[in-house]
């Protein structure tokens, strides 16, 4: 009988080690749902802070060139607003998984709806026309809808997921395509030398102002009001004055480099070198030391000159700058995203210079520390200017009267809110009046050039130019330098003052010629004895004037908006109401209104260069917009303004007191007195 078959041996015992646990089962879900909840966190933290940012960033070179930030500083820039802002939301979810599952599950919930919430905010700025609470509502209900169906379908967690590719992809961009990338990679060190022509080669001063209308300079017969910029209208009488000259572009960035490279503006590339090897500083170069003060450029390469001055640099303040940046990026209020609205020059006391000239001898000058006021990159190009044993080229890009506004005619400083409006009823007659007050002050610096040029003995060696890079628009509903202002009023922001006096000129005259400032380097290099190694769109003034009267703007590079050319009619100056200058004294109060710093009143000291100039608060609801207040310090009114609807920050009335003469130091008496319909004065209680 056959044996039955033998059973099969028993398989041996599988390792522990191979044997899956429940425990590692879970531990391994709940590592693969941490990863892609902060999948998730990256992607729309990169969407609300990262994407944004590196947007304005990119497409403003200007404001790195500006700082003098080094690649370093920009590269750990970058990393920090791709990195940082999405550490502390990621590590907040991470903490709450020691609540639980549950908590933890909730906690995302939540967080996932508030960055809903935020891009809802930034999205509704550009899509609607709400702002503020409303707009704040609507971003609401856009996170609760974003959390709901976060919590209950798997699609939009998924899409999260995918886009948390997106921070790398914004950093790549930033880094490589965007007009910044020349700043942060630069290629190239200077381009074509000029050759010389002749034997004379005068010595070329160059001072280059900013947002600057030629109408602002004028008085109602077309000519520089010497009234009130009398060293302006000094320079005309001693120079040629091309009457009807305008800037290519309303924006520094595009019209700077075409007025140092004689070209229309042609690409949105970086004010660099590297995309502008050919300029001024690259033609006078190999003939000409340069002595050149830029601002939000680098035309000048480094191996042409160095930048002996500079504003406040640092990672510190780039990352200062940045955080404001996103602050008004992220609000749900109107606010501009221009870096360049907030550049400002820094003051000689700021930057710790000595004084280079003594204090003009002018009564409004009574106050010694009102020279520290001065721009410091001012104060270094005024040292600089003596006569030299080579052929000097002495250049400053000022950042004035641009603004953001703060200084009166005398020199003294004020201080303002930053959201301050600049259009709207009220609010764009009060910007004219600070962007006149600070051109007043600009008036005096250049007194104080022609002063030092003469004091030097190379006023009369030298070709002077003194223009600017664009205007601004002061026209109600369309302020600034944009295509809307360019359309209500193109002879505010393209023309602009354009002065060349030639070496040993004695006497004024106009030119009416059809000058663009395209035509500001072949004119300098004529004068100068040098040929320049490039074709220019440009011509130079010693050539026959255009048979064209055609204007060329460009609000973007390489589309070309035209208008007709002809000197423009300055808009009339607004009367001063018949009460300012009086005095008046206290009467019965009837009412009342809030200031905003009143403590400044109570302790001015003129010595630190500073009044409190700008008086702004409210005044209760039931007072009508279009009531006149008269604003008085010590018993004589400065200003009379009109009540206005309330702007974003809550204010009804703004009023500056060009006339530092009304403050004294110690305590001052500010009063605001309401103005009738008959004229009489009913004092207003101040809170």
């Amino acid at each position: 009988m056959a044996d039955p078959p033998a059973e099969p041996a028993p398989a041996p015992p599988r390792p522990a080690a191979d044997v899956p646990s429940p425990s590692s089962g879970r531990w391994e879900r709940g590592w693969r749902g941490e990863l892609g909840r902060l999948l998730e966190i990256v992607a729309l933290v990169g969407l609300v802070v990262t994407q944004p940012l590196l947007d304005v960033l990119g497409r403003s070179p200007d404001f790195f060139l500006f700082h003098r930030a080094d690649t370093g500083q920009i590269l750990l820039l970058v990393a920090l607003v791709a990195l940082v802002p999405t550490l502390p939301v990621a590590a907040l979810g991470a903490l709450s998984r020691l609540a639980g599952r549950t908590a933890r599950a909730l906690t995302h919930t939540v967080l996932v709806g508030l960055l809903v919430a935020a891009l809802a905010v930034q999205v509704g700025r550009h899509a609607t026309p709400l702002r503020g609470v409303p707009l704040l509502a609507l971003a609401g209900l856009a996170g609760v809808a974003g959390a709901v169906a976060h919590r209950r379908w798997r699609a939009p967690g998924r899409a999260l997921r995918l886009a948390a590719a997106g921070p790398v992809a914004f950093v790549a961009l930033f880094l490589f395509v965007s007009p910044t990338s020349a700043v942060v990679l630069p290629r190239g060190d200077g381009g074509a030398v000029g050759t010389a022509q002749g034997a004379v080669h005068p010595p070329v001063v160059m001072l280059i102002l900013d947002e600057l209308p030629l109408v602002s300079l004028l008085g109602g017969d077309g000519r520089i009001d010497a009234a009130r910029f009398p060293h302006f209208a000094e320079l005309a009488g001693a120079s040629t004055w091309y009457r009807n000259a305008t800037g290519v572009s309303g924006w520094t960035p595009n019209a700077l480099p075409a007025m140092l490279t004689g070209r229309y503006p042609a690409r949105s590339v970086a004010p660099h070198y590297s995309q502008y090897p050919d300029n001024l500083f690259t033609a006078f170069g190999g003939l000409y030391d340069v002595q050149a003060e830029e601002s939000i450029t680098r035309l000048c390469p480094p191996s042409r000159c160095e930048q002996p001055v500079a504003p406040e640099q640092g990672l510190g303040v780039l990352v200062k700058e940045t955080g404001r940046l996103l602050g008004r990026i992220a609000g749900p209020t109107e606010s501009t995203v221009d870096p360049e609205d907030s550049y400002r020059e820094q003051t000689r006391a700021e930057a710790g210079l000595d004084a280079a000239e003594p204090v003009p001898a002018d009564p409004k000058f009574r106050w010694d520390s009102l020279d520290d006021n001065q721009p410091a990159r001012f104060t270094t190009f005024l040292a600089g200017l003596k006569p030299q044993p080579r052929p000097a080229l002495h250049f400053l890009h000022l950042l004035m009267p641009h603004s953001p506004w703060a200084y009166l005619p005398s020199g003294a400083r004020y201080d303002a809110p930053e959201d301050l409006p600049n259009d709207g009823a009220g609010w764009i007659d009060l910007a004219r009046q600070r962007h006149l007050a600070q051109l007043g002050y600009t008036d005096r610096l250049i007194g104080e050039t022609l002063r030092t040029l003469r004091a030097s003995g190379l006023y009369d060696q030298a070709l002077v130019v003194v223009t600017a890079d664009h205007g601004v628009s002061f026209r109600p509903g369309a302020q600034g330098r944009g295509m809307d202002a360019i359309r209500a009023a193109a002879g505010e922001v393209a023309w602009v003052p354009m002065f060349v006096k030639e070496p040993r000129q004695q006497t004024g005259r106009v030119d009416d010629r059809n000058w663009e400032h395209v035509d500001l380097l072949p004119t300098v290099a004529d004068e100068a004895g040098i040929r320049l190694p490039w074709r220019v769109d440009g011509r130079s003034a010693r050539e026959a004037p255009r048979a064209d009267a055609t204007k060329h703007f460009y609000d973007t590079p390489g589309e070309v908006v035209t208008f007709p050319g002809g000197v423009p009619t300055p808009p009339p100056l607004p009367t001063p109401h018949r009460l300012v200058g009086t005095e008046v004294r206290a009467g019965p109060s009837g009412g009342r209104a809030r200031v905003a710093d009143l403590a400044a009143f109570r302790a001015t000291d003129p010595d630190t260069g500073t009044i409190p100039a700008l008086v702004w608060g409210d005044v209760p609801d039931a007072v009508p917009d279009g009531t006149l207040l008269a604003v008085a310090v010590n018993g004589r009114i400065g200003a009379v303004v009109p009540v206005v609807p309330p702007d974003p920050g809550g204010r009804r009335f703004a009023a500056l007191l060009t006339d530092d003469r009304l403050f004294h130091a110690g305590t001052n008496q500010l009063d605001v007195y309401q103005v009738t319909a008959t004229g009489t004065l009913r004092r207003l209680v101040l809170s």
